[in-house]
């Protein structure tokens, strides 16, 4: 492959004799947040997971805890982090997903607890902050794992299965989209402060497209960034395009809305040997919004009137999308402390991703191409 994580491979799945050892012991696990992301992409997974049991939540909001209970009534109700790591029971492990300018602080104040930590995307606001909580983490002998969930999407394992048996030949250029239609904005990006505490679309939906582009196809050498503010009262971006050369010559063009009225192609990937195309975006997503648990047979299988089509000139045939494999992160993250395994994300790669979006934000100020360090 072109890119840089084996471990996201589709090839990856923790063993079964590894997380066989989870039955040995069971990690107690506190998570910080029960919006969107901590009821649907975190607690969820942490519930099925070998090895892992959700033993405490921390929310603030009366109908957010009154939720977290009725779903969790095993899990702790905290209401501050005070209360969440000095409780009855000491934590192995807390998942933080909370506003993004609270991470750094929270996974600071977690690692120094003696806790190992999940910390949602963005992983910290800037690339630095990032390193800084990955020397912390080292200091103190804990695991500091970045949560990049859409790396097991279907259409992206898909793609890198094409991608690794050189269906495409040489790639030359990845369009991938997330297009949303958003009425009314998120409220934290019409915050005067929004673009400090690092709201805004690009670190949203835009730390995903950027890690894929990543795990495909390498390191990044140039970036060229287009940022608008399309939705009345918001102080940071919600339209977005960015231009990645690659070191290795694969151009991404990554577009990311909020004000897309009509979603167009997910991905089109052009290569020596044809092109792959796919509309609509993984399935999991919307399985966990309904209410519907993950695991199973069906879990993350796409009906194929919504798979890609591979081919070149009038050849072409369509692709059955891999299942989607959410359930793979939080495998991961047990056998990585359960038996040392490599984590299923490692810090390196989000500082990285972090740097490319630091790049985007001084292109788009001076609206010129902005060189990384090789």
């Amino acid at each position: 492959m072109q890119g840089l994580v084996p471990t996201t491979h589709p090839a990856f799945q923790p063993s079964l004799r590894t997380l066989t050892l989870s039955k040995e012991r069971t990690l107690e696990v506190g998570l910080i947040g029960f919006g969107l992301g901590g009821s649907t992409f975190h607690a969820p997974f942490i519930s099925i997971t070998p090895g892992l049991r959700l033993a405490a939540i921390l929310t603030r909001d009366p109908e957010r805890s009154h939720a977290a209970h009725e779903k969790y009534p095993e899990a702790r109700i905290a209401r501050d982090i005070d209360d969440l790591l000095g409780g009855p029971t000491p934590l192995d492990l807390v998942v933080i997903s909370s506003p993004n300018a609270t991470h750094h602080p929270l996974a600071t104040a977690v690692l120094s607890a003696g806790a190992h930590v999940v910390v949602d995307k963005p992983f910290a606001i800037t690339s630095a902050l990032a390193r800084e909580l990955g020397a912390l983490a080292a200091r103190v002998g804990k695991l500091a794992m970045p949560f990049q969930n859409r790396r097991w999407d279907g259409d992206f394992l898909t793609l890198q299965q094409l991608i690794s048996d050189d269906k495409l030949g040489t790639v030359h250029r990845f369009e991938s989209r997330f297009d949303r239609w958003r009425v009314p904005p998120k409220p934290g990006w019409c915050r005067p402060d929004a673009r400090e505490r690092a709201e805004g679309i690009v670190h949203d939906l835009g730390t995903h497209l950027i890690d894929q582009a990543l795990v495909l196809f390498g390191p990044v050498a140039t970036v060229y960034a287009e940022m608008h503010r399309r939705a009345p009262g918001i102080v940071t971006e919600d339209d977005v395009f960015l231009s990645l050369e690659h070191v290795g010559g694969v151009q991404s063009h990554l577009y990311m809305s909020t004000r897309a009225g009509l979603p167009g192609l997910r991905l089109h990937v052009t290569g020596s040997h044809g092109a792959y195309v796919k509309y609509g975006l993984d399935v999991q997503e919307d399985a966990l919004r309904a209410g519907a648990k993950p695991g199973g047979a069906e879990w993350g299988v796409e009906s194929d009137d919504r798979w890609g089509i591979l081919g070149a000139g009038p050849d072409s045939e369509r692709v059955p999308t891999l299942p989607g494999t959410y359930q793979s992160y939080y495998q991961g993250v047990a056998a990585a402390i359960l038996t040392g395994a490599p984590p299923p994300v490692a810090i390196a790669e989000v500082v990285a991703g972090l740097e490319v979006i630091e790049a985007a934000f001084a292109s788009r100020r001076t609206h010129n191409v902005v060189a990384l360090d090789a």
